[in-house]
């Protein structure tokens, strides 16, 4: 064997091992609730119990390690074919244990707070995801791509995301002259329910130039009344309602209300906005360009 051959090979065998370290060695990060999950090695075996964390693991790269998800991770299409173990309402936990995750990502509100402590009694590391900004979305594909092995791939999605994000926030800021629009975001008619500031939605809102009549409850989906969505008077009303039927059909009995009398009535896709995952960017800038038509009438 020649030297340059011999050189060659030293170094495929050097790549070879160093690979192999790297997919054993330990992986660290901080989740959002600022506890610090360690693993011995990248995770192989993960379950995601909410749709946002399935496709925030997709993004990073992991989705052919996810053996278990909630209902409704229904995003990409790959996800319709992982086996569903139904939601935080209602789980199984010896199912859980059964399918022998090294890693569990949970949607960290709630309820769910209650069931990821449950899940750490079984020694199971769990990373809680609960996204309130558009740079937590970033981190958290940067953070689970780390967690499984897959840091590059994660490095590259948050740039991408960073880089769409600042050319939304660019093209749809506002000049000196002009005024946020007011909106009513309704996530559910019967019962009126709606989300505040704390919710992804509300940075959404904010992004585009408008805000948010209800974003200073305390409830991060509170119920409201019709009266007071009137006594606010938005000037827009969005829904990310999938009804076929008007969804609109309850609001315009109030022809005074501004929103109505403009006809500034909007859809969107209500997984894009209320998934905090990588496709609130889509979300974000079709409300956007709602926003915009309302605020050139």
């Amino acid at each position: 064997m020649s030297r340059a051959n011999w050189s060659l090979c030293k170094i495929a065998v050097f790549t070879v091992l160093l690979t192999a370290q790297l997919s054993h060695a330990a992986v660290s990060v901080t989740d959002d609730a600022q506890r610090k999950i360690t693993l011995t090695k990248p995770a192989q075996r993960i379950i995601s119990l909410a749709p946002h964390t399935t496709e925030l693991l997709f993004e990073a790269g992991a989705g052919a390690l996810i053996v278990g998800v909630s209902d409704y991770s229904d995003y990409p299409e790959a996800a319709k074919k992982i086996a569903p173990i139904g939601n935080v309402f209602a789980l199984d936990l010896e199912r859980i244990i059964a399918l022998k995750p090294d890693l569990i990502v949970i949607w960290g509100t709630g309820n769910a707070k209650t069931l990821a402590n449950k899940l750490r009694d079984t020694a199971i590391p769990v990373f809680e995801s609960e996204p309130h900004h558009y740079e937590d979305i970033a981190s958290s594909i940067e953070r689970l791509a780390i967690l499984t092995g897959n840091a590059e791939t994660g490095k590259n999605a948050a740039e991408k995301f960073r880089n769409r994000l600042e050319k939304l926030r660019q093209t749809y800021l506002l000049t000196d002259k002009q005024k946020p629009v007011s909106v009513f975001y309704q996530i559910a008619r019967k019962p009126l329910m709606t989300l505040n500031d704390q919710h992804m939605v509300s940075a959404a809102i904010r992004l585009c130039g408008g805000q948010n009549i209800f974003g200073s409850l305390k409830e991060i989906s509170p119920t409201v009344t019709a009266e007071a969505v009137l006594v606010a008077n938005p000037d827009v009303i969005i829904t990310g309602s999938s009804d076929k039927q008007d969804v609109f059909a309850d609001w315009r009995q109030f022809s005074n209300m501004t929103a109505i009398k403009k006809e500034h009535l909007f859809t969107v896709k209500g997984d894009w906005l209320n998934r905090s995952g990588p496709r609130i960017l889509d979300g974000t800038e079709m409300l956007c360009k709602h926003l915009a038509t309302a605020r050139a009438k």
